[in-house]
């Protein structure tokens, strides 16, 4: 088996994935693949089999699992490595943005074990061939300035999704910028990435300025995602100051829960946060402008570094007012409603690995250090023209 995360554990209340299945997630595991960090350094597991476990992974990865000029699709089976096209027919190749999130987990990998033993110098060699042979400027359509989303190895670029901010896939572009081999020209990330119709903000909602994004600020997966090893405290660029965005972004989400416009039971000051993840429609992506009264504990849990106090507070109400409504064997269920009764029976990798992250990260900044230890980072990071005092003195 590959070693990699699951896609789902229980029942599915949202994507065609069949329980207890084989599919296991690019990205998912890249948020595992820290998660794994995180119990090494506290204990919970040790460090030698955490180091077999991600060795396992970074194995499966180069020799079993498909990959598309060095990059992966968003679902594997977990047997075989073969593409798994769950969400449309054409997604059969490179996701290059799931790429990006397993990249992240496996460049913070490389950085903690960096002892001189077998297991961890061999874990080191795996995920620098991985890195080097990842084709990034591929997803520029030949030179075009902006990446692509998907490449199909049967219908090529048919999908048509260029990658545009602001969302989040920040985390894409910083590696497409520092990558060894294949990296972008910084004027893809200035011409692409920023050059979109919700890419600046800068009005007010709930007396709080966005700085980017969509009105109230989208989902706040925003938040997490790229941010799970690219430290936001101090980082900017000509458009933004990060720290500023993702601070304002949770404030706003948790201000809209607090209001509570839409007159939704149960919301309020603790208990709030609106983010992707299951619903009894499905998956949705929940904001503050698709609210439909369904509250996902990752998107208060996964903003402690931005609120902590209001992330405590959402901590303490899941887990103390409501507790076995909504916690089970892998911690809180993806999703619930307080309005109609309904809870998710699913955990989701994407809004599991966050939690134990960012909390980390609140903690001690373990991930932010680690990530942005690695020299490339720092280099694509000064290609594209940021600020952050993990670059002062380089």
């Amino acid at each position: 088996m590959s070693g990699m995360a699951r896609d789902r554990s229980g029942p599915a209340d949202g994507p065609p994935d069949e329980p207890g299945s084989d599919i296991v997630t690019t990205g998912g595991t890249g948020f595992g693949i820290m998660a794994v960090i995180v119990a090494a350094e506290r204990g919970w597991v040790a460090r030698e089999e955490a180091a077999a476990r991600l060795l396992k992974i970074a194995r499966f990865l180069l020799t079993v699992a498909d990959s598309y000029h060095g990059l992966y699709g968003h679902y594997l089976h977990g047997a075989t490595g073969r593409t798994i096209h769950l969400l449309s027919r054409k997604d059969d190749g490179a996701d290059l943005v799931e790429t990006a999130f397993l990249m992240q987990g496996l460049l913070c990998a490389r950085q903690y074990f960096d002892r001189d033993e077998p297991a961890e110098r061999e874990l080191r060699q795996i995920i620098g061939w991985l890195w080097a042979e990842a084709e990034w400027d591929w997803h520029t359509r030949g030179g075009l300035n902006v990446l692509y989303w998907h490449w199909s190895p049967t219908s090529g670029w048919s999908m048509n999704h260029e990658i545009r901010g602001w969302n989040e896939c920040l985390i894409a572009y910083v590696l497409a910028a520092a990558a060894p081999r294949h990296a972008i020209d910084p004027e893809v990330y200035h011409r692409g990435w920023a050059q979109a119709r919700e890419f600046i903000n800068r009005r007010r909602y709930y007396g709080l300025e966005l700085p980017l994004g969509p009105d109230y600020g989208g989902p706040l997966f925003f938040a997490h995602y790229s941010f799970l090893g690219l430290d936001p405290r101090g980082l900017a660029d000509r458009y933004a100051d990060y720290w500023r965005q993702n601070v304002n972004h949770t404030l706003i989400n948790h201000r809209h829960c607090a209001r509570n416009p839409h007159g939704w039971k149960g919301y309020g000051p603790r208990c709030w946060g609106l983010t992707a993840s299951d619903s009894e429609g499905g998956y949705v992506d929940h904001s503050p402008t698709d609210d439909r009264g369904v509250i996902t504990p990752t998107a208060a849990l996964s903003s402690f570094p931005y609120a902590p106090q209001l992330a405590m507070g959402a901590l303490r109400h899941f887990y103390h007012d409501r507790g076995e409504d909504i916690w089970g064997e892998y911690g809180f269920v993806d999703a619930f409603s307080p309005h109609t009764g309904w809870r998710a029976r699913s955990y989701l990798a994407i809004d599991q690995g966050p939690i134990v992250v960012m909390i980390e990260n609140h903690r001690t900044g373990l991930l932010w250090r680690l990530f942005m230890s690695c020299p490339e980072v720092r280099t694509g990071l000064r290609r594209l023209g940021f600020t952050s005092p993990h670059l002062d003195g380089d």
